[in-house]
């Protein structure tokens, strides 16, 4: 909670808010006062009214001082997650409270002459009421003039044969692979990503004149309607990946992985955009004992799962004959790219068998469907390059029917490998997920032919990992989890994922580095 006063800065916008709330706690005590003043006067009294007075004038600068700090702490100024949320007004009201709370325990304290408890109560209703009134006004006034000057200023469609693609979370494990095949292909790319992990996954197309980098959280609108303009492909591949991450706060799952993209997709229809591909995952099929294509009914059986089958229905809703949706449930992803990571269980398993010489594998009856990251990548470029009508409102899986392997089959790739590595099987685990997929969809209508091979994969880890290309694969950087858990992450990482409980992530990154290796809690696209 903290971290919101270390962040804020008095620009003229937060002075403006500051002077606002200031002037607004003043009034309200002053307006209790004055009422309760009328209700209590003596007319016979002279010395009543200057009493009153006095009163006002020795605690307004105390409680001044206190609502300030409670409401800086409370994100009112540095736009806090929590304050930013759908549970604004119950944050504002907690704070409004806790600040007369204080305010009342300090003039108890402090030698001075205590204001009414009855003009106290008062003034706190009417400081509440006020705060969220202004900020319930604001808030429906800005969405009034957006959409009165949407009428007034249309957007134009895109009318240039000029291609502009733009990525949303095109820094991380997919995009980084992504981006440099979009400018190679002579694309204009625009890139919308907070850069969590800095800008060295894409450190070799950093320069590229055709590529336009935008650093901000796509959950705010101004920089989506920003990074928006001119464009003709959307792909979005922004959001909390895989089940540990989303099974920390289910509330900042939602508003990243479904609210988010709801946004971004109305926000893309409105402009013009005619291409929107969403990376989902494989994930949606949850458990099954059959092989599960396209019109398999999906089970989702985690959060993250379940944020995406959402987040694909909301986007069902929107497609239309100018705004065309693209699925892609990519299968569980391995592999190195620009920003590798080694939280995925055959990067995991190999890195293990090569440092550690052990290959512990529990639940090695799982079936899961594997597919390189660089054949991800090239998924991608598929769905935004075919003609529309292959395309068109179409679900696609990613991967090959040849990736479909157990857990199992990928410790004795390892092992096969790395034969100097001990294997152990744990036995059955408790991770409901156990999924074959076919892919004869992607390879009939975009003609895909996976270039890597589970086995090449593993290879091109062991490669990594021998030659010093990855020094330690425990560090941070490599794992979304761990990363966001250490005191060197950015101070942008921090504010991005402010509110989590780092203890709950520490137990669940421990327990992963307790088992080996955990198919529950290993992220999967």
């Amino acid at each position: 909670m903290f971290q919101n006063l270390k962040e804020l800065r008095f620009s003229p916008d937060v002075l403006l808010r500051v002077v606002a709330d200031q002037i607004m706690v003043a009034s309200s005590f002053a307006a209790a006062m004055v009422a309760h003043l009328l209700y209590f006067y003596n007319g016979s009294d002279p010395g009543q009214l200057r009493a009153y007075i006095e009163i006002y004038l020795q605690n307004v600068g105390l409680l001044l001082l206190i609502s300030f700090l409670v409401f800086a702490i409370s994100g009112f100024y540095s736009r806090g997650r929590a304050y930013q949320s759908r549970y604004k007004i119950l944050v504002v009201a907690q704070a409004v409270s806790l600040a007369y709370v204080l305010f009342g325990f300090a003039v108890f304290m402090l030698p001075l002459v205590d204001p009414p408890r009855s003009a106290i109560f008062l003034s706190g209703v009417i400081t509440l009421a006020l705060a969220v009134g202004s900020r319930a006004w604001v808030h429906y006034w800005s969405a009034a003039e957006q959409a009165r000057q949407a009428k007034v200023n249309p957007v134009p469609p895109v009318l240039s044969d000029e291609r502009v693609v733009l990525v949303i979370g095109g820094a991380g494990y997919i995009g980084s692979g992504l981006l440099p095949r979009l400018l190679e292909r002579g694309y204009k790319v625009r890139l919308l990503d907070l850069l969590m992990f800095g800008k060295e996954p894409i450190a070799h197309v950093l320069h590229h004149p055709n590529l336009e980098i935008i650093q901000a959280d796509f959950r705010q609108v101004d920089k989506v309607v920003e990074a928006m303009r001119g464009v003709d492909t959307v792909v979005h591949l922004g959001g909390l990946v895989g089940d540990p991450a989303c099974a920390l706060d289910e509330n900042l799952t939602i508003e990243i992985n479904l609210v988010a993209t709801r946004t971004i997709a109305e926000i893309a229809k409105g402009m013009h955009v005619r291409r929107f591909i969403f990376a989902s995952t494989c994930s949606v099929y949850g458990a099954s004992d059959v092989v599960l294509d396209e019109r398999s009914k999906p089970n989702p059986v985690s959060l993250y799962a379940r944020s995406k089958i959402a987040s694909e229905q909301v986007l069902h809703k929107l497609q239309s004959d100018d705004f065309s949706v693209v699925i892609l449930r990519f299968g569980t992803i391995y592999g190195l790219s620009g920003r590798t990571r080694f939280d995925l269980v055959v990067n995991l398993l190999t890195a293990k068998a090569v440092v550690e010489k052990k290959i512990t594998v529990f639940g090695g009856d799982q079936w899961r469907p594997f597919v390189h990251v660089d054949d991800a990548a090239h998924a991608v470029m598929l769905a935004v390059e075919a003609p529309k009508e292959l395309v068109h409102n179409q679900i696609f899986n990613v991967g090959s029917n040849e990736g479909n392997m157990t857990l199992g089959m990928v410790g004795e790739l390892a092992k096969k490998l790395v034969p100097d590595a001990e294997l152990i099987d744990s036995g059955r685990d408790g991770d409901r997920r156990n999924y074959r997929v076919d892919f004869s969809k992607i390879r009939n209508v975009l003609g895909f032919e996976p270039r890597w091979t589970v086995e090449e994969g593993i290879r091109q880890v062991i490669d990594a990992l021998r030659s010093g290309k990855v020094r330690d694969y425990r560090a941070p950087m490599y794992s979304n989890v761990k990363y966001l858990t250490e005191d060197t992450a950015s101070d942008v990482v921090k504010q991005y994922y402010q509110g989590w409980e780092r203890s709950l992530i520490e137990q669940i990154y421990s327990k992963d580095e307790e088992k080996e290796v955990h198919p529950a809690v290993v992220p999967q696209a």
